[in-house]
């Protein structure tokens, strides 16, 4: 074999190790390295910049999803009757009991966070109304409108209470770390 050969062969060889990297993730006009555990997925539809499926960890229970969706609405009072309305609380509690907003400044954005348990009314396309509704009980979403100076995307987070709960030092750092 020739040196030339062996050269592009271990070329090659390498390629994978270099396409393995995390790419810097954007939101709005800054950006930050997803989390190694997090698996990009093309996404599911066109307003999503964006997706990844963060892992269960545990046979037979559903893995949690994390979706990027740019040019939105920066107004919580305009999402977040919308996003509560997708959720039924548990036995015994108000949707206000079953749900939690903070809000917290970063150089850059401004994060306000819609953090909600229960049973989600899940659509594919909520939208439209021939999308079929699915009840997926015991879920927790967190939603995060990070609104930057010129514009606005709304980060989302899905799954299971405890997958979600296992994953969300990982956001946290990660909506920290936006530069």
């Amino acid at each position: 074999m020739t040196l030339a050969r062996l050269a592009l062969l271990a070329a090659f060889a390498a390629a994978p190790a270099l396409a393995a990297d995390p790419a810097p993730v954007k939101v709005n006009d800054q950006s930050a390295v997803p989390p190694a555990d997090w698996k990009s997925e093309k996404p599911s539809n066109r307003l999503r910049s964006h997706q990844f499926k963060l892992p269960s960890g545990v046979k037979d229970v559903a893995d949690a999803e994390l979706a990027i969706y740019p040019q939105s609405s920066p107004d919580p009072k305009r999402n977040h009757p919308r996003w509560l309305a997708t959720f039924i609380p548990p036995d015994g509690k108000t949707i206000e009991e079953a749900s939690k907003v903070t809000t917290a400044e970063q150089p850059g954005a401004k994060l306000t966070t819609l953090v909600v348990t229960g049973t989600w009314k899940y659509k594919e396309r909520p939208q439209d109304p021939r999308s079929k509704e699915e009840l997926r009980a015991e879920w927790r979403v967190i939603w995060v409108i990070v609104a930057g100076k010129e514009e606005a995307a709304h980060v989302r987070l899905a799954g299971p209470v405890a997958v979600v709960e296992r994953h969300k030092k990982a956001l946290d750092a990660w909506l920290k770390a936006l530069k």
